[in-house]
């Protein structure tokens, strides 16, 4: 597995490539990789931090574990390659925006543009078994994932962070919510977002943080 995370990532993160559990799920995704279908491709595991470096870290969103369907993952929590099907929970998430700022739903499920302005699209588990949802959990990646996450609780300030379900939501005690702002909302899956995902206006709220800290905006 090649651990290519950019340059700042790497520097900060160097320390849990050593560690031995990152060791051990290495070799077991090298040997899954080589055997079974896995999603995302191996080059696009670390897309999320490859597309928003540490510096331009300004929200982060966390999802739970990669899409499990052909061509749909890409490393990008939430987010699908142009061309491809929007998932159910992501044409929730674009029918909340609509709600909230009045933007337009658009036609591709791909959130690179997102990542770019500095969403963090963070995955807890970075990988998946082709067709078996939460296959990879355990395997170590949330530990990882978790170091990321205190990683920009603690040397960042003013960062948003999404947390959608129960399993995001759980996270929030590892954030200062002293330093940031933390918004929770149930699930945008069909089986939940009208539970509270819609109307919870988590968009314009973001924005409006950025804004009373002197940051940019995220065009959504």
């Amino acid at each position: 597995m090649q651990k290519n995370l950019g340059p700042t990532w790497n520097t900060l993160l160097e320390d849990e490539f050593r560690k031995d559990y990152f060791e051990n799920l290495a070799k077991s995704l090298s040997i899954a990789y080589k055997n079974k279908t896995i999603y995302p491709a191996e080059e696009n595991i670390f897309n999320a931090f490859k597309l928003c470096p540490f510096d331009k870290v300004k929200v982060v969103i966390l999802g739970q574990d990669p899409y499990h369907g052909e061509r749909q993952a890409h490393g990008l929590a939430f987010s699908v390659p142009d061309k491809i099907k929007i998932p159910p929970s992501l044409r929730n998430i674009y029918k909340e925006i609509a709600s909230d700022i009045g933007k337009e739903v658009p036609e591709s499920g791909n959130l690179e543009h997102w990542a770019k302005q500095g969403v963090l699209l963070l995955n807890a588990t970075l990988t998946v078994p082709a067709g078996t949802a939460g296959g990879h959990q355990g395997l170590g990646w949330e530990t990882f994932t978790d170091e990321v996450i205190k990683t920009i609780s603690n040397k960042k300030d003013h960062v948003v962070f999404l947390l959608w379900g129960n399993f995001a939501r759980s996270k929030a005690e590892i954030i200062d919510q002293e330093k940031h702002l933390i918004l929770e909302a149930p699930h945008p899956s069909p089986f939940s977002a009208h539970t509270g995902f819609f109307d919870c206006n988590h968009f314009s709220q973001t924005n409006e943080y950025l804004r009373e800290n002197n940051l940019s905006e995220i065009f959504w």
